[in-house]
């Protein structure tokens, strides 16, 4: 039996919807409608056209990533300890490591106007909902290749911080589902008093500290830990408006032999696809 301690959860990357890119600047589009206002109209008017409220065109670039093993002859004739196929076995490794470095990039903001392409991940698109230290300047995610946020004074993560950012959001017309937490906010997340479902069975005895569902002014919101985000945001999320496209998904290419070896490459190709970027928020620069 082969023991591992290696965390190897993606939440982002299980959570959001899958769809499929056709080219390596991946673009799609976003709608805002008109602001409501009062609409009451005289009997026997001769009514104008509405003013059309322009779509946006949004995109994300591609990125490739990829891990090469390498196996001998030797040891795929072995009889080794824990697996029957050292080839197999060292390809499920590197599933798993491409999957923790796709889950690292899809929460940063990774802009680059060179090779290798970059995509941005959920740091880039979280500047219009936010509450953050002085200092900080949001991302832009409009521009081909995007700008990179200004850190800003890191504070307190606090319930009155995260209420607010949950405000921005709905009124922008969001319906966030998801608090996307480093380990330590969520330690701190736990502690709110506010409107919170705590999981408790008196029958075992048992004390349950953490909150698992948090029932906002808004709706509920499932708090999932993420080891792999960077340790000075929480983010809030509406699923739904989030995918990853795919211009290859995982497929594994046999390389030229050189000697006494069997050679494959594991490659995948995606970004992020961020369907409507003000159904989001960020409570950024926290401690």
């Amino acid at each position: 039996v082969i023991y591992r301690i290696t965390p190897t959860l993606t939440p982002v990357l299980n959570m959001a919807a899958k769809t499929k890119a056709t080219n390596t600047l991946h673009e799609w589009q976003t709608q805002d409608l008109a602001a409501a206002a009062s609409n009451a109209q005289a009997e026997g008017d001769n009514l104008t056209a509405k003013v059309v409220t322009p779509t946006v065109r949004l995109n994300n670039k591609t990125q490739i990533a990829a891990k090469a093993v390498a196996v001998s002859g030797t040891q795929q004739a072995m009889n080794q300890a824990g697996r029957k196929d050292e080839m197999g076995y060292q390809l499920s490794m590197a599933s798993l490591e491409i999957k923790r470095d796709m889950e690292f990039g899809l929460t940063q903001n990774n802009v680059t106007a060179t090779a290798p392409r970059l995509s941005r991940g959920l740091l880039g698109w979280s500047g219009d909902n936010s509450d953050a230290g002085v200092g900080y300047v949001a991302p832009v995610y409009t521009a081909n290749p995007g700008t990179v946020q200004t850190d800003g004074t890191q504070i307190a993560f606090t319930e009155a911080r995260m209420k607010n950012v949950l405000q921005k959001v709905f009124t922008a017309g969001g319906e966030p589902d998801t608090v996307m937490l480093p380990p330590l906010a969520k330690q701190t997340f736990s502690t709110f008093t506010g409107n919170a479902t705590r999981l408790d069975k008196s029958e075992d005895a048992k004390l349950y500290a953490s909150i698992d569902v948090y029932v906002s002014d808004f709706g509920e919101l499932k708090a999932v830990p993420n080891r792999f985000q960077r340790v000075r945001e929480v983010f809030i999320l509406q699923m739904d408006k989030i995918a990853i496209a795919y211009l290859r998904p995982f497929q594994t290419i046999e390389l030229a032999t050189t000697g006494d070896a069997q050679q494959r490459e594991l490659v995948v190709e995606y970004c992020m696809e961020m369907r409507a970027p003000k159904a989001h928020g960020i409570v950024a620069d926290i401690l």
